[in-house]
């Protein structure tokens, strides 16, 4: 989904950092495969179950937001499985960069969230061809400091275009995350349908944030540091930010009942057209991140939700509860689902976006 690595944990904060500085940085393994990953991901606690059938983990490279991994592909770069958001699987498959998934060879195909699943040519096309394996869901949603900020300040999203919190604001440097939040904030859920005047609207809305903003993070461990270096008291965040400034003793909360709501996207997997390496050993791959026990790795220590709905089924509800994921019905009202907008309006919104952070 971005100009920024995919939900990194603390302990992969090295890889990250070199990740971002290079994107062909690769940690080999099992030649046959090769994962084109955002950094964080190649933690074996994903792929057990590749690593107890094939020997190892696959090989990883990294890329550190989707447009750099989508130019680096079609100029020729070779992978087998790559893991792309929402917003970019219409573009990458009309850029006829993925051959279909055979869904019979994935196990728990089945037993993929129906909501998810629902989502308009993300999963599949309206022919019947699946091209997306949903794997990672979360949220960009308010998160601050509840020793400096009182909630009541924070109640409504246009708390990030005011003036008291000039200098103590950041949002991440991604279009994506950017544009979900100006279109809560102007009321709108369904940015598919956004009219130029909504356009203008939204982005007047992030010029007016842009007078606030600190530092736009551009990964998660960053954010972190912002908040417990205390540079920063209020953030356009992920899952993950809450989960790892807390561990970190900072005492950072995430505001899911803003006025407005929260933002949700959906991350997965896709299998490359010209995939190089063992298509068995692929199905191997996404048959073992699908399985359900991984689910309670990635609510637990990463704070996302798994697309298997089996897998979320099987998390202790404790664990769902302190992630806020114990009712997830109570925020669809008020939540935008990063599904994937218009070509011509994703390009618009780059565009604007690189003259919001420049100044302009």
């Amino acid at each position: 989904m971005k100009t920024m690595t995919r939900r990194l944990t603390l302990t992969l904060a090295l890889t990250g950092a070199l990740a971002a500085s290079a994107a062909a940085l690769a940690v080999a393994a099992d030649k046959d495969l090769i994962v084109f990953d955002w950094s964080g991901y190649e933690d074996p606690s994903f792929h057990q179950k590749y690593v107890e059938k094939n020997g190892d983990s696959p090989t990883f490279t990294f890329f550190g937001d989707e447009d750099e991994a989508f130019e680096k592909v079609r100029s020729g770069f070779k992978a087998d499985l790559g893991h792309p958001c929402s917003q970019s699987v219409v573009k990458w498959r009309e850029a006829g960069l993925l051959q279909p998934l055979d869904t019979s060879k994935i196990s728990a195909w089945k037993d993929l969230n129906p909501g998810i699943m629902a989502m308009k040519d993300l999963a599949t096309t309206a022919d019947g061809k699946a091209w997306f394996m949903p794997w990672d869901w979360g949220n960009t949603q308010l998160t601050y400091n509840s020793d400096k900020v009182d909630a009541k300040d924070v109640q409504s999203l246009k708390a990030f275009a005011d003036p008291k919190f000039k200098g103590r604001v950041s949002i991440g440097d991604n279009v994506d995350d950017a544009y979900a939040l100006a279109s809560l904030a102007i009321g709108l859920k369904d940015w598919t349908k956004m009219t130029d005047d909504q356009f203008k609207q939204a982005s007047d809305f992030l010029r007016e944030v842009h007078k606030n903003v600190r530092s736009y993070w551009t990964d998660s461990t960053d954010i972190v540091q912002l908040f417990s270096g205390g540079e920063v008291d209020l953030a356009w965040a992920w899952n993950d930010a809450t989960v790892q400034s807390v561990a970190a003793g900072v005492p950072i909360k995430a505001k899911k009942d803003t006025d407005e709501g929260i933002s949700t996207w959906v991350c997965g997997y896709v299998l490359f057209k010209d995939a190089p390496g063992n298509t068995d050993k692929a199905y191997d791959y996404l048959n073992a991140i699908n399985d359900p026990e991984v689910a309670k790795v990635l609510v637990k220590d990463w704070g996302y939700g798994q697309a298997n709905a089996k897998g979320m089924e099987g998390v202790d509800q404790a664990v769902l509860k302190e992630k806020g994921y114990d009712d997830v019905q109570k925020f669809v009202d008020k939540t935008l689902f990063q599904s994937p907008v218009p070509s011509e309006l994703k390009l618009k919104m780059i565009a604007e976006f690189e003259k919001i952070k420049a100044g302009y």
